[in-house]
């Protein structure tokens, strides 16, 4: 029987919306910004808003919504070219990313730095519409987004670092609405960073091969063949921390109905997960974008 043909694991597809839409120009510069992939979008925004919901117990401004949406945007954006820039010379020998545009020598270093600098303005200019207090934790998170891409080089746990960063809008939604930053938000915000342990291990199950052949790191060659054991109890941790934060700060019932379900949700992750099928893993990785609708809902629900 001839042998199954192996799935191609390339996150940039030839012949999408951007090749078919957009002029040439255009298009190395949407994929820097990860437009393409809006999965990283969604996966910071939704834990956003279910923080932003907690603090004001209810729906918040509209004004305070659009912002948090554009800084989730402009902020994932730019930390993805930090980390294209970072790692263009690993990327062109990694199967997921040898397409990507800095890899693929689309555009030089200097046209991605140019770029940066003008997502990062963007995402500065909606600091005018946030208080004081909020606008230095919001600077707090540059080095964390500038330090990320280098840690694969020095420590397994990227992840985790990522995680704090990706998560960190959850800790400007508190400053913002409530003006402060008590426990059940901190609770909130490490509940998160275990989650994306947990899921963004998943996605580096995918990369393991070619990581380890460049001498990189991550907590999927930590883990090893103890992944699945270890994305499941980094995702019990992050239900203990969630469940936590929801009572600290006066959830309903509603909200622990909620946690129910997204355990049930996170615990059939970890079922399904086979670490010698990459293919399969990504697609779990994705559904995590259901995780972090679920924890909007949750957290609206436990405001009922």
């Amino acid at each position: 029987m001839p042998a199954m043909s192996r799935p191609d694991l390339s996150d940039i597809h030839p012949g999408d919306w951007v090749d078919r839409r957009l002029p040439s120009a255009w298009r190395p510069y949407t994929r820097l910004a990860r437009l393409d992939r809006p999965v990283g979008v969604w996966l910071t925004l939704f834990p956003c808003l279910a923080a932003l919901i907690q603090a004001a117990h209810g729906f918040p401004a509209l004004w305070q919504l659009t912002v948090f949406c554009l800084g989730a945007l402009l902020m994932r954006s730019a930390g993805s070219t930090v980390n294209d820039i970072a790692d263009c010379r690993f990327d062109a020998h990694v199967e997921r990313t040898r397409f990507r545009p800095l890899a693929s020598g689309q555009i030089g270093t200097g046209q991605a730095v140019a770029f940066l600098l003008a997502e990062l303005a963007l995402a500065a200019s909606l600091l005018v519409f946030l208080t004081p207090y909020t606008r230095l934790i919001a600077i707090a998170v540059v080095p964390l987004v500038f330090l990320y891409p280098l840690c694969k080089r020095f420590t397994h746990w990227p992840q985790a670092v990522l995680g704090a960063a990706f998560n960190w809008g959850m800790l400007m939604a508190w400053a913002e609405v409530a003006g402060h930053i008590p426990a059940a938000a901190v609770l909130m915000w490490m509940g998160a960073i275990a989650w994306q342990i947990g899921y963004d291990t998943v996605y580096a199950y995918v990369d393991v091969k070619d990581d380890t052949r460049l001498g990189l790191k991550s907590t999927a060659i930590l883990f090893g063949r103890r992944g699945k054991a270890c994305i499941g109890l980094s995702y019990a941790f992050a239900i203990l921390c969630w469940s936590l934060g929801g009572w600290l700060s006066g959830m309903s019932v509603g909200y622990a109905m909620g946690m129910t379900v997204i355990a049930g949700h996170l615990a059939w992750q970890v079922w399904r997960l086979d670490l010698g099928r990459p293919e399969l893993n990504f697609r779990l990785f994705l559904s995590n974008i259901l995780t972090g609708v679920l924890l909007a809902c949750t957290a609206l629900a436990g405001t009922w």
